[in-house]
């Protein structure tokens, strides 16, 4: 059998490739209001240097292709978002996608229930406007305590109003229609890194969630990973991590077992907390971000998703069925955990603002629940044999049909991946990213780097 040696620099062939086989065929409007659906949260504050509604296309088209059925818009207050929302809601309409708004209350207070009403009444009835139960939706990231009620007279129609709160805070609950959970990452119960204080999973989130509903409908999370390293360079400093590791290959499994009713997948295109399933090329403004995004892609964390899509969508438990191409994905943090970046790393400022309590001096918090590993996952249509090579660490697994997980221990130097099945190479490849014991760019960077090579 002839070798297909991919690089990351043939990426969009790959892509290509990989879309090419059927996906959702139905258009979201044919589809019953009691179908499953699967949301992206998409942050909008970042994107003030698109020009039109073109500008949205791709972000669309890519994402209805893997079987995405609306983008949550993340708004918060800036002079720019009626424009940037309009451009959005046409992108979408072009494209056969839906949108929704989502209220950010970073920005946005509790005390503004009747102009959030408003605001949602501005758009209500655009093409593009995801219904569900014949209901505008609507949501939001956090906002426990607004006027429900005075926020659904402002909108002059009925709404399916599926906030982000908290049944921990004693949040009444009677007046909303389903629940976003944004805790998407293993955690201490008090938004930090498991520690010796708490170990919350992300399971145990669901079942709180599930329990505080009583049949209402769950936005349940899904997210591939959380680091953020900011600085004195900004006015929200924060640099903390959630242990990530393979948490977006446990995570679908869990999914496909929960079987809400929704998901969402946290995010689109947060390159700050650099958890985005987006492409880098997705236009953006710099937020201070790109010390630790530039060439760090994601795009195999897509790839992953699409068949768990594709089984939750139909009611499955199980993805093995829903994989109809071979693909190798894998992803590595750029350095071992433990490298020693204090004299030039950006958060050693200890006159950083903290005003939220999330800023930490040097490493992140939390990086010590981070593993020093290469992740490997397989979705393969047969059986094969995989071979990891991190630095001097070289590892051989035998992958059955269906989806798998491996890792390897991290090692310095070249990451080489290859694949033999019936005694021959199907498929061999060497990352473009080598990892180093040493800084990106100065920095403590806990982002991780990801492509899929694919072989056929």
């Amino acid at each position: 059998m002839m070798v297909k040696s991919f690089l990351l620099a043939a990426l969009s062939a790959v892509t290509t490739l990989v879309q090419g086989h059927p996906s959702q065929e139905r258009s979201l409007t044919e589809r019953a209001s009691t179908d499953r659906l699967v949301f992206a949260h998409f942050m909008i504050g970042i994107t003030s240097d698109r020009t039109s509604s073109a500008d949205y296309d791709a972000d669309m088209q890519r994402a209805k292709s893997y079987g995405i059925d609306a983008f949550a818009l993340n708004i918060g207050v800036d002079p720019y978002t009626d424009q940037q929302l309009g451009f959005a809601y046409a992108s979408a309409a072009n494209n056969d996608m839906k949108v929704f708004i989502s209220f950010d209350f970073n920005w946005w207070h509790t005390s503004q229930a009747t102009a959030i009403g408003q605001k949602i009444a501005q758009y209500a009835s655009l093409p593009a406007q995801l219904k569900v139960d014949d209901k505008v939706f609507v949501s939001s990231f956090a906002g426990d305590g607004v006027d429900i009620a005075a926020m659904r007279s402002a909108a002059g129609t009925e709404l399916f109003f599926a906030p982000n709160f908290h049944p921990s805070y004693g949040t009444d609950l009677s007046n909303v229609d389903g629940l976003l959970n944004w805790m998407a990452w293993p955690n201490n119960g008090n938004n930090k890194a498991p520690d010796a204080t708490g170990n919350v999973t992300v399971e145990q989130g669901d079942q709180q969630y599930v329990s505080a509903l009583a049949g209402k409908a769950y936005i349940a999370p899904a997210s591939p990973w959380f680091s953020t390293h900011f600085g004195p360079e900004v006015s929200y400093s924060k640099n903390w991590v959630f242990p990530s590791d393979l948490l977006w290959y446990n995570r679908w499994q869990e999914l496909l077992t929960l079987g809400p009713r929704f998901i969402e997948i946290v995010t689109w295109n947060d390159y700050g907390e650099s958890h985005y399933i987006g492409p880098l090329d997705s236009p953006h403004t710099d937020d201070g971000a790109s010390k630790w995004v530039n060439d760090m892609p994601h795009d195999g964390w897509l790839d992953l998703a699409k068949p768990f899509i594709a089984a939750f969508k139909a009611g499955a438990t199980t993805v093995d069925s829903y994989i109809t191409s071979d693909e190798l994905i894998y992803w590595y943090r750029p350095t071992p955990k433990d490298v020693n970046c204090d004299a030039t790393d950006t958060c050693m400022d200890p006159n950083a603002s903290n005003s939220s309590g999330n800023y930490f001096i040097g490493r992140p918090n939390g990086y010590q629940t981070m593993e020093d590993s290469v992740f490997v996952v397989s979705l393969f249509t047969a059986a094969a044999e995989i071979t990891v090579t991190s630095g001097g660490n070289s590892q051989t697994f035998q992958a059955s049909a269906g989806a798998n997980a491996f890792q390897v221990p991290m090692g310095v130097g070249t990451q080489t991946f290859s694949v033999t099945r019936n005694g021959a190479t199907v498929f061999q490849g060497t990352s473009l990213k080598q990892i180093i014991d040493g800084c990106v760019c100065g920095l403590y960077n806990f982002n991780a780097y990801g492509s899929s090579p694919c072989f056929l």
